[in-house]
């Protein structure tokens, strides 16, 4: 039975937008054999995340801080998974137009109360749009995924 890789995206602008199909891309790499579901923080519910294996984050840095709708995300499914989902994979990607130190520091206690494993540090996509942002979001949703699937996570 192939694993669930839920990504929830925030993508309000083209470019977060290519951010987030590049994580479904590099999910749904051919040679990895995992189920993907891609949705928006505002129609991701509690059930999503207790039916996934693994979860990538993509969110923007509003004001030094996530966007209001991943906060909102949180908000509505952090207690409802809380006790079922520890030790969950997690990998979180950061569109900032500045540093995304405060998002960062936010995700990292949210995660920590929630005790998901990140794989990795936070992938900070910092300053001015440019194209690689895309490839590195599509490795590391590839990352996540095939180490789901080989049980490394």
């Amino acid at each position: 039975m192939a694993k669930t890789l839920l990504i929830v995206a925030h993508a309000p602008s083209p470019n977060t937008e290519k951010l987030a199909q590049a994580a479904y891309a590099g999910a749904n790499h051919p040679d990895i054999d995992i189920n993907v579901v891609l949705k928006s923080p505002q129609d991701t519910q509690p059930e999503d995340v207790l039916a996934a294996d693994a979860l990538l984050l993509g969110t923007t840095e509003n004001l030094a801080y996530m966007a209001g709708l991943t906060k909102d995300f949180f908000d509505r499914c952090y207690y409802p998974v809380l006790e079922e989902k520890q030790g969950m994979p997690f990998a979180l990607y950061i569109r900032a137009g500045h540093d995304g130190t405060g998002t960062k520091l936010a995700m990292k206690t949210i995660t920590t109360g929630l005790r998901w494993l990140w794989i990795q540090e936070a992938l900070i996509l910092q300053g001015d749009w440019q194209d690689s942002f895309t490839d590195q979001v599509e490795e590391l949703a590839m990352t996540l995924a095939a180490g789901v699937e080989a049980g490394i996570y």
